[in-house]
């Protein structure tokens, strides 16, 4: 349990590579991003008692030449914090109180490799503990993932305004291409995708929160399929789920689109909105979102065995054809931080996104609105897009 007395140490994330010499575009931690504002990589932010203090790297003077140099004054304007010293200075300063300190609060880096999800991770946090214990290798860590997740699942004003603005982006970006999709003018998913990052662009957005998803056909069927690249049949079905990102806050916005839809899919579509409407009445401040969505895949059970494609309602049966959670949190990231065991309060944003997903028939719809949460509900914020 994290005291209050330990000096706290966090990282930035640091470049990855893409290939030799080439870095894929950079994206900060999002709990360093929080708490200093700073869009920086491999900056270490150290609180400790009424101190703070920011080290920079510092960089070859070929890394200047290419990628320009790092802005010190403009660095402490953005996160308010004054003091930024130089790398080496910096470790001499943080390596003495580290020499005297039993204990250090960090963010705890997750495994190299996620097994789950086929994915490598950032190595930052795990450099960043290296350095630390070789002043020290008696340091107990102190982890502050937990307390850091409860701090940004409530949002305050000015998170609200970007989260608000993202969510407006998108909007326009998704009625734009419903638009054009209806007048059948799309051919390929890319042609989707290229639109919507124009109007995300075009609307203020520093691009997508998140690879869109544009799924044709059977592709829907996928939840989150990639490539973005195949043929469009105009008078089939076309699952888009996107996101705008400003400021650093994401959207996450998802509609399944027909231009001549069959009676079954118009049936289907409807139980999906009514299990949406259901979900969003749930939800206000109190609730745990484990019974929450257990009350939501009853409700999903008997609409599903409405539609003739389960006879009992058990999770199994469920889950063939709703596979995927009803809610998660949203803001810095679009899979946000929070704690899912904690009660919901005032100012929690989530998604709220049923689904059903038919192999046998070719039909996967989607719906997924943002939802604030408020003093004696929710809001839906995307709630003038039209499902």
């Amino acid at each position: 349990m994290f005291t209050g007395t330990a000096p706290i140490v966090l990282t930035a994330s640091g470049l990855m590579q893409r290939s030799t010499d080439s870095p894929y575009p950079f994206k900060q931690d999002g709990n360093f991003w929080y708490l200093t504002g700073i869009d920086e990589p491999n900056v270490i932010l150290v609180m400790d008692k009424n101190k703070e203090y920011l080290i920079i790297p510092e960089l070859s003077s070929s890394r200047v030449a290419f990628d320009g140099a790092i802005d010190a004054s403009d660095l402490a304007a953005t996160s308010g914090i004054a003091e930024i010293v130089p790398e080496k200075e910096g470790w001499r300063r943080l390596g003495a109180r580290l020499k005297k300190a039993s204990n250090v609060a960090v963010l705890s880096p997750t495994a190299s490799y996620v097994e789950g999800l086929g994915m490598y991770t950032n190595p930052a946090r795990k450099r960043l503990i290296k350095d630390m214990k070789l002043h020290n290798p008696e340091l107990t860590l102190l982890d502050l993932r937990q307390h850091l997740a409860r701090m940004r699942m409530v949002k305050q004003s000015l998170e609200l305004e970007s989260i608000n603005k993202a969510v407006d982006i998108t909007i326009q970006g998704i009625k734009s291409i419903r638009n054009k999709f209806e007048k059948q003018k799309y051919k390929n998913e890319f042609e989707v995708e290229l639109d919507l990052t124009k109007k995300f662009w075009s609307g203020g957005a520093s691009g997508h929160s998140f690879e869109p998803i544009i799924a044709a056909g059977a592709k829907g069927l996928t939840l989150h399929p990639v490539g973005n690249n195949g043929p469009i049949d105009s008078n089939g079905l076309l699952l888009i789920d996107v996101g705008a990102e400003y400021n650093h806050y994401a959207a996450d916005i998802s509609r399944t689109f027909y231009n001549k839809p069959s009676k079954r899919f118009a049936v289907i579509h409807e139980a999906v909105c009514e299990v949406a409407d259901f979900a969003m009445s749930v939800l206000r401040p109190g609730v745990i979102l484990a019974e929450y969505e257990k009350q939501v895949e009853d409700l999903m059970g008997e609409k599903l065995r409405e539609l003739g494609l389960i006879k009992t309602i058990e999770h199994e049966s469920v889950r063939r054809y709703f596979p995927h959670s009803t809610s998660h949190f949203l803001g810095i990231d679009v899979h946000d931080v929070g704690d899912y065991d904690k009660p919901l309060e005032a100012g929690v944003v989530l998604t709220v996104e049923p689904g059903i997903y038919i192999p046998e028939e070719t039909i996967a719809i989607r719906i997924e609105d943002d939802v604030l949460i408020t003093e004696d509900g929710c809001q839906n914020l995307s709630g003038s897009l039209v499902r």
